[in-house]
């Protein structure tokens, strides 16, 4: 409760502050952003925040009405992507049992370490470092990538290019160079240790050092019929193995879904600090234009992964692509928002064809997985606003 009190008085306060903002950096005057911002939420549950990330003041009606915001983007999936099968995308050893065993092509998985609990014996899960050393020396593992099984956004991402092995430890080579020992890295966080992915010559040209990978956003339809509705993609800087784009810092640019063609392509250095380009900023290699090799093939795959993981019905797929074909880096449940600036149009029509098509059939699940700070009674009403058609 007073946590509850506690935000309800700072509301008022975050508004009026992001509104300032908003102002100082456009040309629009308050009353102007004060009522739109106002209109907006009212609409379709926009927030200010949004609004500013955004750039709302200077949109025009398609991207308006298109944009797919937070508030409304919980309420589709939180039928879409259902709480009791969402862990399945969620935590990333799980993703990897599942897709292996429905032909979908992930990463190796050489190990999974959960601290909780004493394994019998298994050639794939290890309770401490003893056995993660043992599993991968018996393995002959000697690179991989390390990551702790429920976190997104590139973080805790570690490329090990080089183990030596001693008795009961590890020496890891980073992909810096730093020199590490394993138990360093150990602790009560769960972790899995995947293979590294080589991908195609075109898309290592444009950076190297990272793995540039294709976020494909999928809908699943009851006629178990795979939509690819948004693609994009996120290209690493110089020197860095991440392309994260929610971090900033990055290169990122749309994918026209019909042509492969790479469109709109901008440095991403944060909200409101973005730049139009055509050449990678570090190397100067040409990304504006070009057409990505056997896309119309990996589209098909990308669909028959989505046909394949039935448990989340709209899902943003990050691709990896090698000269074998579409590999799954991760498959995201609750993807943010941030590729409707990249692609420059919202994805709300595709999500709400998806939404109403399965509530058609009657299907139910039990909710009530995220926290939702808009009025239930509020977003009924933007959700069935237009769906006289549906």
């Amino acid at each position: 409760m007073k946590m509850k009190v506690l935000y309800t008085i700072k509301r008022p306060i975050i508004f009026l502050r992001n509104i300032y903002k908003i102002a100082k950096i456009s040309s629009k005057n308050y009353i102007f952003i004060i009522s739109d911002v106002i209109k907006l939420n009212k609409q379709k549950g926009l927030t200010t925040e949004e609004y500013f990330q955004f750039e709302f003041e200077r949109r025009d009606k398609d991207f308006r009405d298109s944009f797919l915001g937070l508030n409304e983007q919980r309420y589709y999936l939180d039928y879409l992507n259902p709480k009791k099968y969402y862990i399945l995308a969620r935590n990333k050893y799980l993703t990897h049992k599942v897709l292996n065993n429905t032909g979908v092509r992930k990463s190796e998985l050489y190990c999974y370490y959960h601290p909780e609990g004493k394994v019998l014996h298994s050639s794939e899960i290890a309770n401490n470092l003893e056995g993660i050393v043992r599993i991968l020396k018996s393995k002959e593992i000697d690179q991989c990538v390390i990551k702790t099984t429920e976190s997104s956004s590139g973080a805790n991402v570690l490329v090990v290019k080089k183990i030596s092995y001693s008795d009961n430890n590890c020496i890891l080579t980073l992909f810096d160079g730093t020199v590490k020992k394993m138990s360093d890295f150990i602790s009560d966080t769960p972790l899995i240790f995947e293979s590294l992915i080589a991908q195609t010559e075109q898309l290592s040209s444009l950076n190297p050092s990272s793995v540039n990978t294709i976020r494909f956003m999928t809908t699943l339809y009851p006629s178990g019929e795979s939509k690819v509705i948004a693609a994009f993609i996120k290209i690493g800087r110089d020197g860095k193995c991440v392309d994260n784009a929610g971090k900033g810092g990055n290169v990122d640019a749309c994918i026209d879904i019909n042509t492969g063609k790479i469109l709109y392509t901008i440095q991403f250095d944060g909200w409101r600090r973005i730049k139009n380009i055509t050449h990678h900023p570090d190397n100067g290699n040409l990304i504006e234009g070009i057409k990505i090799e056997g896309w119309e093939k990996i589209k098909d795959q990308v669909n028959k992964f989505q046909e394949s993981f039935p448990f989340i019905k709209a899902a943003g797929w990050d691709i990896a692509v090698t000269d074998e074909g579409p590999v799954v880096i991760e498959v995201n449940d609750m993807w943010d928002r941030t590729g409707q600036y990249f692609i420059r149009r919202g994805w709300r029509n595709e999500i709400r064809d998806c939404y109403f098509a399965w509530k058609k059939t009657g299907v139910k699940y039990n909710s009530g997985r995220l926290n939702n700070n808009f009025s239930v009674i509020k977003m009924n009403k933007i959700i069935n606003k237009d769906n006289s058609n549906k």
